[in-house]
């Protein structure tokens, strides 16, 4: 009988000092792991944050209001040179003019009031100053009108030096017409109004005479080609009008267009392009209440626009606008009543559609007329103000009262073209026919007015996410339902992640193979494109049935799951049909010409690089991020939940949408509003794929410009701290905040749907 060995394991002994030991590690690493990702989570907080803070530091000097601050008070400089018609400044602020009405030019200081020079200007013996005008601000050009008929036109200029690097300013005196008096009338009456421009070409002077004539005296300047030679051909005429006394009289910088204001403050609008047949446009009462009247009259920069102001102190801008007939009439644009005394002085920038003015109680007002904004009003002196002048860089003004004392003041007004008017409304730019969204940020000429809607930006960005998003959300979220609810494991392990990997492709490679190719593809196939959007479903559905009509043993010969591979070359082949077909449609549809027929037909502009390019790329771009986000969310639902549903009874499609769909709604949300977060901060596709313009406009031909991509166009241009420099930051704010909206609005609702379905 054999015998059985038996062998008997006994556990080890339990090592608590051990297990101990193991477990304060483990619990060491968990602390660790929290803290680590808390800290995280915090610094990506703080540095969102701090990306705010830095956006909103740089874009709040725009809304800094403008200040005064008073340098100098002194004696008008050389008072017994005459009384003073005209006051200016040099560049550097340091140097100032005045011209007297005893023609003398008297140069000064304006830290103390010391006089450089007092230089009287060589007139006839006997005659006097009768009338004084003077050109655009930067030309420096003055203009003395006689009592014999006759003109001196001259220009206060500054020469700048620097000895020993010191800056020395030396102010003189020039002739751009000669130094010889112009007789501009031959019967020798007193000249009562002057206007006067100059350039290089030719000059222009126009004078009333105190018989109520209004000549107008031209010179081109010939060059010799010998001896370099200027030669002044003079052409003189008499403009007919029907004006009782002229009180004004204002010539634009281009010697086009002549502004004649009598008494009864009653205007004549003259075009003078030819000279030889100057054209009466239009007749125009400026102040219709008989208890008002004008008390100064000015050209903005650029003397487009003329800046009224009014015995109750009001401001009102008037320019010439076309209408459809390109006919031009004055029109009235807008007005400023934020002063109660008359206006008695304006004086415009150099550089912007800024300008001052001074009342008859002793204040100045800054104003801004695009911006339509009144800036500050400044009490300056106790008594009326009569002449002010502003420096060339709109940080000096001075302002003489009728007391003689002449009143110094430094000016910080660095940002005045920004309003919530001029960045979110309709603005009534000079040589636009109406009110309109405009971003236009710089032009050729320092005249150019700016334009800082953030409106069509604002719009392009939504406008370029909606049909991004009109593309990808369907196509993503179906292509989600299907690859996590239908599609076979092995199917989906290969579909899955060659979609995600299409999120690697870079975007500047998207943008540029849809601004170089599928631009110009749409363009030339545009009838097979949208045959293509009828066909194709028209031809899947057509090949469901055909498949459901098929034999028993043909469909079970395909595997569960991989039916959708056999729409393939159906898709393919329907492709290939609507792009063959689309020039024939074209020539019967459309005459042949699609671009054509919707620009003459259907009044609809077209531009190659439009929304439906910017869709397509983009949406293509989106659709990888949607679709890995809503597909997880899918699949992650519960396998008891959807097999529970199947066991009652329900169908495959109604277990999707009863149960599926429901459960995973807060990762499907998150998909798509991650994606249109991401549609929103699009750049370089939009900036290759659109024709980067600002437009409003909701047809699907045109393109438009969005916040990125503006920004990124135009930040390495724009100057460092100017008001184009911060109205971009201003931009980053904008789609920051947008961003931040979307973001917060989608973690809100996903909440709630996890809330609600989370008991399924």
């Amino acid at each position: 009988m054999s015998s059985l060995e038996h062998t008997t394991s006994y556990p080890q002994a339990f090592d608590k000092s051990s297990a101990s030991r193991r477990h304060k590690w483990r619990m060491f690493y968990d602390a660790l792991a929290r803290y680590i990702f808390g800290i995280g989570g915090i610094s990506v907080i703080i540095a969102i944050v701090l990306i705010f803070f830095y956006l909103f530091y740089v874009v709040f000097p725009l809304f800094k209001p403008a200040s005064m601050e008073q340098t100098s008070s002194f004696e008008i400089p050389a008072a017994s040179a005459g009384k003073t018609l005209y006051m200016a400044m040099e560049e550097q602020a340091e140097i100032g003019v005045r011209f007297t009405d005893n023609a003398h030019v008297v140069f000064f200081r304006i830290a103390n009031g010391s006089v450089i020079s007092d230089t009287p200007l060589d007139i006839p013996a006997g005659t006097t100053v009768t009338s004084f005008a003077t050109g655009i601000s930067s030309s420096a050009i003055v203009a003395y009108g006689l009592s014999n008929g006759q003109a001196l036109v001259l220009r206060h200029a500054y020469k700048v030096t620097y000895p020993n690097d010191v800056r020395k300013i030396t102010p003189s005196i020039e002739y751009p017409l000669g130094d010889k008096l112009i007789t501009l009338d031959g019967k020798g009456h007193s000249l009562v109004k002057l206007a006067v421009q100059s350039n290089d070409d030719n000059a222009t002077v126009v004078a009333a005479t105190d018989d109520t004539r209004l000549l107008l005296t031209s010179f081109t300047k010939e060059t010799s080609f010998l001896d370099d030679s200027v030669t002044l051909v003079q052409q003189d005429m008499e403009l007919p009008h029907t004006l009782s006394r002229i009180a004004y009289i204002l010539l634009n910088q281009e010697q086009r267009f002549l502004y004649v204001v009598d008494a009864t403050d009653e205007l004549a609008f003259f075009d003078i392009t030819n000279k030889e047949q100057p054209r009466l446009i239009q007749h125009e009462q400026l102040v219709a209440d008989n208890h008002r009247q004008i008390t100064s009259i000015r050209f903005l920069t650029g003397s487009i626009s003329l800046i009224v102001g009014q015995s109750d102190g009001t401001l009102v801008q008037w320019f010439p606008v076309r209408d459809e007939q390109n006919h031009v009439t004055l029109r009235r644009i807008r007005s400023f009543d934020s002063q109660q005394a008359p206006i008695t002085g304006i004086a415009a920038e150099y550089g912007r559609k800024g300008f001052l003015t001074a009342d008859a109680r002793g204040q100045i007002g800054i104003y801004h007329s695009t911006a339509h904004r009144n800036l500050l009003i400044k009490p300056v002196s106790d008594t009326a103000l009569y002449h002010l002048a502003i420096s060339p860089r709109a940080d000096m003004a001075l302002a003489e009262d009728e007391t003689g004392q002449l009143h110094a003041w430094h000016i910080d007004n660095e940002h005045p073209e920004v309003s919530w008017s001029s960045l979110w409304g309709k603005v009534w730019y000079e040589n636009y026919k109406e009110p309109k969204y405009i971003w236009q940020s710089s032009a050729a000429t320092n005249d150019f007015e700016p334009k800082f809607s953030l409106t069509p930006i604002s719009f392009g960005t939504l406008k370029a996410a909606f049909y991004a998003m009109l593309f990808a959300v369907p196509l993503s979220i179906l292509g989600a339902i299907y690859a996590a609810h239908f599609m076979v494991p092995r199917m989906r392990r290969v579909i899955k992640p060659s979609i995600e990997i299409m999120e690697a492709l870079p975007t500047v490679i998207l943008g540029f193979l849809a601004g170089l190719w599928l631009a110009p593809f749409i363009e030339t196939h545009m009838p097979g494109i949208f045959s293509l959007l009828l066909l194709m479903p028209i031809a899947i559905l057509i090949c469901a049935f055909v498949w459901q009509q098929l034999p028993s043993g043909i469909r079970y010969a395909i595997p569960d799951g991989w039916e959708a591979a056999l729409l393939i070359p159906v898709i393919l082949l329907v492709g290939w049909i609507c792009i063959e077909i689309s020039p024939f449609l074209e020539a019967w549809l459309f005459g042949g010409d699609i671009r054509h027929w919707l620009s003459y037909e259907m009044g609809i502009d077209f531009d190659q690089r439009n929304s439906i390019v910017v869709g397509l790329a983009m949406g293509f771009a989106v659709i990888p991020t949607i679709f890995s986000i809503a597909e997880d969310a899918i699949f992650g639902v519960p396998k008891h939940l959807t097999n529970g549903s199947l066991a009652l009874g329900a169908t495959p499609w109604q277990t999707l949408w009863r149960v599926v769909l429901l459960t995973a709604s807060p990762g499907i949300f998150s998909g798509v509003m991650i994606g249109l977060g991401r549609a929103v901060g699009e750049t370089m596709i939009v900036l290759m794929a659109t024709g980067n313009t600002p437009v409003m406009d909701l047809s699907i031909f045109q393109g438009m410009r969005t916040l990125s991509a503006n920004i990124a166009v135009e930040m390495p241009e724009s100057e460092l701290n100017s008001t184009h420099y911060r109205v971009l930051f201003l931009a980053a704010l904008l789609l920051f905040m947008f961003t931040f909206l979307f973001n917060t609005i989608a973690e809100v609702i996903r909440q709630r749907l996890r809330k609600k379905y989370s008991t399924l």
